[in-house]
């Protein structure tokens, strides 16, 4: 290795670019969380924006303290909102269900005495036609 360059700036570099990192990444989820809320008004999103744009660190700081708590809410619901998304296209992917549930269901149902033995007998015949 060349001597003008110590095994110590290699890793003061290597920290630098971690912080770098990790506060590219902090800065993506405070805008990203911005954009994400729906109690906020449309220049209240413009506003945390240029904030956040034009004095990073203080815009930042800012953000966490008076909004920070409520982050992880946001988040939790969309995630909730995108695997009830998720579901229901499975639902609908996986269509009607076979005829053996359909029946082993209005045996339930007539065991149960919710449904007649005449009233089974002709839900039976429709599922079998």
């Amino acid at each position: 290795m060349d001597p003008d360059f110590p095994l110590l700036s290699v890793f003061l570099y290597m920290l630098w670019f971690f912080c770098f990192t990790m506060w590219l990444f902090l800065m993506f989820t405070v805008i990203t969380d911005v954009f994400r809320s729906h109690d906020l008004s449309g220049w209240g999103k413009a506003g945390w924006t240029v904030l956040i744009i034009v004095l990073p660190l203080i815009g930042l700081l800012a953000y966490l303290i008076v909004r920070g708590s409520s982050m992880h809410d946001r988040q939790a619901r969309q995630v909730a909102s995108q695997a009830d998304m998720w579901r229901a296209e499975v639902r609908a992917a996986a269509g009607r269900p076979s005829a053996a549930d359909e029946l082993s269901r209005l045996a339930d149902l007539r065991d149960h005495g919710v449904i007649s033995t005449n009233e089974f007998e002709r839900e039976k015949t429709k599922i079998l036609a």
